[in-house]
Order: C-alpha cells, then structure tokens, then sequence
C-alpha cells in the first residue's frame, strides 16, 4: 500500500464528518426563530384594514394578548405546529447522512465491523428535536401607523401604513391574502 493510498480513507473520513457536522447544524437552524419587522402600505382604510386582520389572525387561531391603546399596538398569540412533512424530511436526512457516515467508519476501520450502522438508530432524533422546537407559541404585532398626508399629492388616495412583527413564512401569509406592499423603512 502507497502513501497516498493511506491516506485516502482518513480523508474520506474528514470530509464526511465536515458534512455531517453541516446536516448536524442544518436540523438545528430547523427550529430558529425568524422574526422580522416589514412596514406594508395598502389603499385600504384603517379600519377596514383593522377588520381585515382581525378576520385574517382569527381564521390562522390567533388570539388577542395585549392591546396598548396608547401607540395603538396590537399583540397577538397563536399555537403553530411543525410540519409532518419537514419532520419526516429531516428524519431522512439524518438517516442518509448517519449511512454514509456508517458506511465511510466500516471502510475506513474494517475491524470494527458492521456496529457503525447502528449509527442509523439516532435518525429520529433529528425529527423528534424538530417537533419538540417547532411546536410552540408564535408571537405577532401590528400597528397602524398615522399615514404621512404631507407627502400624499392631492390627487391620491391616501395610504394607510402597517408595521408588523411576525415570523417571516407568517409575513409572507399575510401580503398573499391581504392587499398590501411592503415598504422599506425610512424610521
């Protein structure tokens, strides 16, 4: 056996276990928070604005938590739950990467024989560590900003603002059911 032939199964080694540390953090970042602030402009009046999220909160199960009435905003709370799909998904890729990390120790190590694919039973940690981080309380405000009229031509209609604090995929919901543009912040 050369030199370079030696080396080759520590190698192999040594990138399956950088790419397992990757899949490793991949399902981590799975149950991270990704809360974000957007200010939407919509030709809809306050109130029918108003109206419109409480109809749109109320058929996603969100319940009023806080109303400050001093800066007008409103915080929201809702039970969401993991997805079935993403579960079983992360399950698998923990599953593929486990096989390949049990197959490269059975090759590199052939003395240890075939215990490394009982690697695979650790899998469903990966889903059950998703489920249990997914499966929790979602916090959402708004506001209805005072529109800015010293800004509005004439001959528009005026603008009503809405500054929201959500979770991004909730964002995303939101501009699809209700007409509004996001706006960048100028605050």
């Amino acid at each position: 056996m050369t030199a370079v032939e030696q080396l080759v199964p520590p190698s192999i080694f040594g990138l399956t276990f950088l790419l397992f540390i990757g899949l490793f953090f991949f399902i981590r970042a799975s149950t991270k928070d990704r809360t974000e602030t957007a200010l939407y402009v919509t030709a809809l009046s306050d109130v029918a604005l108003l109206e419109k999220l409480q109809e749109y909160f109320a058929n996603r199960a969100y319940r009023v938590k806080v109303v400050d009435p001093e800066s007008g905003q409103i915080a929201l709370e809702g039970n969401v739950g993991a997805s079935v799909f993403l579960a079983v998904f992360l399950g698998g890729l923990a599953a593929v990467g486990l096989l390949c990390l049990a197959l490269v120790i059975v090759i590199s190590a052939p003395q240890l024989g075939y215990w490394p694919y009982a690697l695979l039973g650790l899998s469903p940690l990966a889903a059950w560590f998703y489920w249990r981080g997914a499966n929790r309380l979602e916090q959402v405000s708004f506001c209805v900003l005072p529109s800015d009229e010293t800004t509005q031509a004439a001959d528009q209609a005026v603008e009503t603002r809405l500054k929201v604090t959500a979770h991004r995929d909730e964002l995303a919901t939101l501009v699809a059911h209700l007409p509004l543009k996001q706006q960048r912040e100028t605050e």
